[in-house]
C-alpha cells in the first residue's frame, strides 16, 4: 500500500513518525515505559547499525565494555570501532550460560557500559530475574549504562523476557536496541530500532544522519503495521520453532559422543561433539566435509564457545531430520 501510494521519497532519518509512534506504544504496553518518539526512539535501516551507534554515543577513547562469552560475532569489533576496548566475562556452558555476580570482577574505573543479549545468539540463554538483577545492581552501583540486544524477544520458550529498560531506575541508563528481522521474519527489509534516554538517542541520530540516514520510507511503514496488528503469525512462529528445537535436542542427545544444550529462545543450537573433538574449528571441517552439514564453531562467539559448534534451527523440519540421520551415520563411524 505504501508503494502504490507513492511513499518512496526521503523519509526523516530519525524514521517516520508512525513507526516511532508504535514503537512507542509498544514499549508503554508490554513494558510499562512511557518513551517520548520525538526524542527517545531512533529508527534504522537494521538493528545492527543501532549496536555501533549506541556505541559510538556513549564511548569515549579506552573506554571499556563488558561483553558475556559467547557473544554475538559483532559486539568485540563494534566496540574495537567505536574506540573502546571490549572486556569479554566467560559463561559457563556447564551453568547454562548464566550470568553470576562474579561479571563485578571485571568491572574498573573504565568500564562505560554492559552489553546484554537475551535471548542470546548463540546460545538461547534468556537471563532470569536474578541475571536480571545483578546486571541492573552492577550498573546503579557504578553508574554504567546497558545496551540491551532484544532482537529475539518473541522467541521464547521457557521463562519470560525481561526488558532491563523497564526495572526500576533503569530507564535513564538503557538503550534497547531490537527489530522486525526475528520476530516478524522481515530480515531482508532491513528495519531496526532503538529506545532510550534522549540524550543518547539523539548522538545516535546525528551518526545514522551522517551515514546510512533513514530507514526505507516504505519499509518503515510495513514496520509500523507489524507492530499495530494482529501478532497470531509471530506466536504461530515461536511454536514452530519450539517444535524444531524439541525436536533437535532429544535427537542430538541420544546420539553417543554429542551433547547438545537447551536452549530456552532464539533458533541456535550449541552443540558438543566429544566423539570427534574439542577443537570447534575441526568440528565444523569434519561435519562439513563429511556429512555436508554447515556449523558455525564455537570459537568464533569467544573462547566459552570453543567445544562447541553452532546450528540454526531455522529451516524445515524435514532438513533437521535429515541432518540429524547424518550425524548419526558420521558418529557410528
Amino acid at each position: 500500500a505504501a508503494l502504490d501510494a507513492g511513499d518512496t521519497h526521503y523519509p526523516p532519518s530519525r524514521g517516520a513518525m508512525p513507526i516511532r509512534q508504535a514503537i512507542a506504544d509498544k514499549m508503554r504496553r508490554e513494558y510499562g515505559l512511557e518513551m517520548d518518539p520525538a526524542t527517545q526512539v531512533l529508527v534504522s535501516p537494521g538493528a545492527k547499525f543501532l549496536l555501533y551507534a549506541a556505541l559510538s554515543a556513549l564511548l569515549n577513547r579506552g573506554d571499556e565494555v563488558i561483553i558475556f562469552e559467547p557473544y554475538w560475532v559483532s559486539y568485540v569489533p563494534m566496540v574495537i570501532m567505536a574506540g573502546g576496548k571490549p572486556v569479554t566475562v566467560g559463561l559457563n556452558p556447564d551453568d547454562g550460560f548464566r550470568i553470576t555476580e562474579a561479571v563485578a570482577e571485571a568491572i574498573t574505573p573504565r568500564t562505560k557500559a554492559i552489553m546484554v543479549n537475551s535471548p542470546n545468539n548463540p546460545t538461547g540463554h534468556v537471563i532470569s530475574p536474578d541475571e536480571a538483577a545483578i546486571i541492573r545492581d552492577l550498573a546503579l552501583k557504578h553508574d554504567l549504562y546497558v545496551i540491551s540486544d532484544e532482537i529475539y524477544e518473541k522467541l521464547i520458550y521457557e521463562g519470560e523476557h525481561i526488558n532491563l529498560a523497564s526495572l526500576p531506575d533503569m530507564v535513564d541508563r538503557t538503550i534497547t536496541i531490537n527489530g522486525h528481522s526475528k520476530a516478524y521474519a522481515m530480515t531482508g527489509w532491513r528495519l531496526g530500532w532503538a529506545a532510550g534516554p534522549a540524550d543518547i538517542i539523539s548522538l545516535m541520530a546525528k551518526l545514522q544522519s551522517q551515514t546510512v540516514t533513514s530507514a526505507a520510507s516504505f519499509t518503515m511503514a510495513a514496520g509500523a503495521e507489524a507492530l499495530n496488528g494482529p501478532q497470531d503469525a509471530v506466536d504461530a512462529m515461536r511454536l514452530a520453532y519450539k517444535a524444531r528445537r524439541d525436536f533437535m535436542v532429544p535427537a542430538l542427545n541420544a546420539i553417543p559422543g554429542v551433547e547438545c544444550h537447551r536452549p530456552a529462545g532464539a533458533f541456535y543450537l550449541m552443540v558438543r561433539f566429544p566423539g570427534l573433538s574439542e577443537d570447534s574449528m575441526e568440528i565444523a571441517d569434519i561435519l562439513l566435509e563429511k556429512a555436508e552439514i554447515a556449523a558455525t564453531p564455537g570459537i568464533a562467539f569467544g573462547r566459552a564457545g570453543e567445544g562447541h559448534v553452532r546450528f540454526s534451527i531455522a529451516t524445515a523440519m524435514n532438513e533437521l531430520e535429515r541432518a540429524v540421520a547424518r550425524i548419526e551415520k558420521l558418529l557410528r563411524k
